[in-house]
């Protein structure tokens, strides 16, 4: 005869993962992460984002292979202004050079001055918001009037100045991305913190003598994590266009880089005749900002709290 032990149904890795009373902080967090998944699983317009965003990622890592020629070369007498054909699928530039090659190159730029703008701004957004929400007084009014600063200015204009400060390149590009991209993530930052500090658990922690450094680092900071991931995913659209606009300015990526708004750039002259020269980056740009932006808005609902079953 079976044990009642044995004969009880083994629980499911979903109904551990989703358990109201987990037995350690790895299972809560699991469970919080696999809830946050399934949330954004969902929707499918998010994941349809996701899946955009993968494909430029894959196709920024191999483009080596996939580029069917040379993003740098072309022949000036026999494949300039080219339509599209079998041959050159999106057709070639007034250099000759074949633009699917330069566009499936070019995403390594776009992936290149996202991620490092997101590396850079969003810890300094971060730290400002989080020290200026915990220590309030004069710290909290001067880092907030600082930011105001930065917000009074657009951002297109902002980046303009300091590029033609810094000099015309894609890493001064990214600096000056950089620069004018943190002050929405400091306000975020703030917001949260303000609310953070008055639970109980922030009382506790002062009691048992823990530094204001370590009370926002420890356990202010990482709570604040999410709003501001999902604020730097929404962003990553505006900062695909800066990039881009600077690099049609001639102020960003510098020839021969094939940077999607440089070669909109080189495009504009033949717009009317040869319109797929400036059609084609202008597609890529417009799908990945509309890839980033449904991806920031299932994010926003996986990582709300009150959305998350």
């Amino acid at each position: 005869m079976n044990s009642p032990a044995a004969s009880a149904p083994k629980e499911s890795l979903h109904d551990w993962l989703m358990s109201e009373r987990p037995q350690s902080r790895r299972q809560a967090s699991l469970g919080r992460a696999y809830g946050a998944w399934r949330t954004f699983a969902r929707n499918r317009l998010a994941m349809l984002g996701l899946g955009i965003v993968l494909a430029l990622v894959l196709v920024a890592i191999f483009a080596n292979q996939l580029a069917p020629f040379s993003p740098y070369e072309g022949d000036l007498r026999t494949t300039r202004l080219l339509e599209p054909s079998s041959t050159h699928w999106l057709g070639t530039d007034d250099q000759g050079r074949d633009i699917l090659s330069r566009i499936i190159h070019g995403s390594r730029v776009t992936l290149y001055v996202v991620a490092l703008v997101a590396v850079l701004a969003a810890p300094i957004g971060l730290i400002v918001g989080t020290v200026a929400g915990y220590a309030g007084g004069w710290v909290d009014a001067a880092l907030m009037r600082i930011t105001d600063i930065f917000l009074a200015f657009p951002r297109l204009i902002l980046a303009l100045a300091f590029v033609a400060a810094l000099g015309p390149g894609i890493e001064n590009a990214v600096i000056a991305i950089a620069i004018t991209s943190w002050p929405p993530y400091a306000r975020i930052a703030r917001a949260e913190t303000l609310t953070i500090r008055q639970a109980d658990y922030i009382a506790a922690v002062q009691l048992i003598g823990a530094s204001p450094w370590r009370i926002v680092l420890r356990h202010i900071m990482p709570l604040c994590v999410s709003s501001v991931i999902v604020r730097v995913t929404l962003d990553m659209a505006g900062i695909i266009l800066t990039a881009a606009g600077l690099g049609f300015l001639g102020l960003g990526a510098q020839p021969p880089m094939p940077e999607w708004g440089a070669l909109i750039a080189n495009g504009r002259l033949y717009v009317l005749d040869q319109w797929w020269v400036a059609a084609a980056p202008g597609a890529a740009i417009f799908l990945v900002s509309l890839a980033f932006n449904l991806l920031g808005d299932g994010l926003r609902d996986a990582l709300d709290p009150k959305g998350v079953k």
